[in-house]
């Protein structure tokens, strides 16, 4: 996956949450179980994708290879300081 892809996944999700979130403030839903736990599901990708996108860059700027970057398991990235 290049950096493009990794913004596209990005954009989609985030406009994912903000439809979900509109939703819940609209009384619509989105107070409900199910959309709790996929607002969960997206802002854990989210924090996959910027991580993995942040390293990425990393490495181009140290003259390393972008593509030997992984994704990182949604714990270890959750795990971390913001």
């Amino acid at each position: 996956m290049d950096d493009k892809n990794i913004l596209n996944r990005i954009s989609e999700l985030v406009d994912e949450e903000h439809q979900l979130r509109a939703a819940a403030q609209a009384h619509e839903k989105g107070t409900d179980e199910e959309a709790q736990n996929r607002l969960r599901e997206l802002e854990e990708s989210l924090d996959q994708c910027w991580d993995l996108l942040r390293r990425r860059r990393a490495a181009r700027a140290n003259h390393g290879d972008p593509d030997s970057q992984g994704t990182r398991p949604k714990p270890e990235v959750e795990r971390y300081l913001q």
